[in-house]
């Protein structure tokens, strides 16, 4: 017999002459929209309940339980009744002469949408009696102590389970008690996560179980609201397929059995899937920047509770952003294993290498003001500029100065004059000042008024001063002459101003630089 529904049946006429059909009107947009009396629903409903149990040889508690939860159904039959006065005895003639689909109050009663129903329906069948496999199975779950209300999801989403022999549902539902999870926590357990009923399925939670016995987790805790109603993805979303993929990480990185307990029961607010996804994102991270083995384990050992609730960016994408190698990025984390959630998908990344300039510049001029910079001034945006290097070294250089024999105060003014001085090592710096002092017999204080004196070169000093030196000799220049005349002036004004007095000058000059250049 081809599949029926109760849209197009056709309205009987008008036999009976007794109490008029009892329908309210409202206005709905302009519409006259009927709505079923409470009265005429339970006539109807009683017509429905006899048909379906004394015609039809329903249980009466599967009929009842039909008749009083498929309201979207009742509705249809009494529109197909329409305004006949006797509603009961209508009803009782039309369901003699159309024999309805007992499949669609079925599913209906069962918490199904009437939305989903039609795809459901089986093909050429009208009577639940023809599918006796499924009520037995329906009633192997009701008996169980699964509400009929939600029997709809597990049809829904494990249809097969409606097909096992005889026998089969019962031994399922009984396994899980048979590995310490109480009745009532079963029959919530299999309504939220009906594929556990699944042969495959099951197979994979019950391994999961026992890897809990095995880390000395016990069985009360899955009856405890803690796993199971605040986080019952951790047992049961993909029968604990994701939890078994956790544990088996977490252990190869040597996380300790109680650790993996304590954290299940403290699980963060994230599916189980995801998170074991998150996981191994990390650690793909962390090798494909080359991080050591051994320093991996211990960051994911000692931060997986955290690590797997963010979503890291690829390796090559955070690289670009911040401007940075392998090597670099491995010390940041390994200096701020934090960091990775400033790294995450849909997050700006900063340039790295404009952070350090930004905290090095923030640094300089700390310092620049602690020797007595004004803030905001000229002065000190000309020397943070000027200086380059690493903040930290601009302290050291300035000691370097100050143990030469200089005073403080004075180091300050020269740094003012001559910021770039403080570019230079502290080996350069102590190497200048030895020849100043060692070899030209200058004072070290001759560089408070001439501070740029250590910004130029060894060669320059030394050849300016070899030329200056034969030109005393020669009586063509005083002995007196200050270091910025000697070396601050340009070389065609040095050769020009002192060279060129002397005859012979221009020849021992170019002897000089050919001696200088060939050492």
């Amino acid at each position: 017999m081809q599949e029926q529904t109760l849209i197009n049946f056709p309205k009987i006429p008008r036999l009976f002459g007794s109490v008029p059909l009892n329908v309210e009107l409202n206005e709905n947009n302009g519409e006259n929209a009927r709505r079923i009396s409470p009265t005429v629903k339970k006539e109807v409903e009683s017509v429905l309940l006899d048909y379906l149990h004394c015609t039809r040889s329903l249980l009466f508690s599967d009929a009842e339980h039909m008749c009083k939860n498929s309201p979207h159904f009742v509705k249809k039959l009494v529109e197909n009744v329409g305004h006949e006065p006797d509603v009961r005895r209508s009803m009782a003639r039309f369901l003699s002469y159309h024999p309805i689909n007992e499949f669609e109050p079925f599913f209906e009663s069962i918490g199904l949408e009437p939305s989903e129903i039609a795809p459901l329906l089986p093909r050429n069948l009208m009577f639940l009696s023809d599918e006796d496999v499924l009520l037995d199975n329906y009633h192997v779950l009701c008996e169980y102590g699964v509400e009929r209300v939600k029997i709809g999801r597990i049809y829904k989403e494990a249809k097969s389970v409606f097909r096992y022999e005889s026998g089969i549902l019962l031994s399922k539902l009984r396994a899980f008690e048979d590995v310490g999870i109480s009745k009532d926590v079963v029959v919530r357990v299999v309504c939220c996560n009906p594929n556990l009923l699944v042969r495959c399925l099951s197979n994979e939670f019950f391994e999961l179980v026992r890897k809990l016995d095995g880390l000395g987790c016990e069985n009360s805790w899955v009856e405890q609201r803690k796993l199971v109603n605040r986080l019952p993805g951790i047992l049961f979303d993909h029968s604990g397929r994701s939890t078994l993929s956790l544990m088996g990480f977490l252990l190869k990185f040597g996380s300790s059995k109680t650790d993996i307990c304590s954290f299940l029961l403290r699980f963060p607010q994230v599916k189980v899937e995801k998170f074991v996804w998150n996981l191994r994102r990390v650690f793909e991270l962390l090798s494909e920047i080359e991080m050591d083995a051994m320093t991996i384990g211990r960051l994911v050992r000692e931060h997986f509770s955290w690590m797997g609730t963010c979503t890291v960016k690829k390796a090559n994408s955070i690289l670009s952003n911040l401007n940075t190698g392998k090597k670099h990025m491995c010390q940041i984390v390994m200096a701020n294993p934090m960091e990775l959630k400033n790294w995450t998908l849909r997050t700006k990344i900063g340039c790295l290498t404009d952070t350090r300039e930004m905290r090095s510049r923030s640094d300089k001029i700390k310092f620049l003001t602690s020797i007595g910079f004004t803030e905001n001034s000229k002065e000190i945006e000309k020397a943070s500029t000027v200086f380059r290097g690493k903040a930290d070294e601009l302290p050291k250089r300035f000691n370097c100065l100050v143990k030469a024999g200089l005073d403080e105060n004075d180091v300050s003014r020269m740094i003012k004059a001559a910021p770039q001085i403080l570019n230079k090592s502290i080996e350069v710096l102590e190497a200048k000042i030895s020849v100043l002092v060692n070899e030209l017999g200058y004072p070290v204080s001759s560089v408070k008024s001439f501070p740029g004196f250590l910004s130029y070169t060894m060669d320059r000093v030394k050849l300016r001063f070899a030329m200056y030196r034969w030109l005393i000799d020669q009586k063509v220049v005083c002995s007196t002459l200050s270091l910025s005349t000697i070396i601050g002036c340009t070389k065609a004004f040095f050769f020009d101003k002192y060279v060129s007095r002397h005859p012979r000058g221009p020849e021992v000059w170019q002897n000089i630089k050919q001696t200088f250049s060939s050492i």
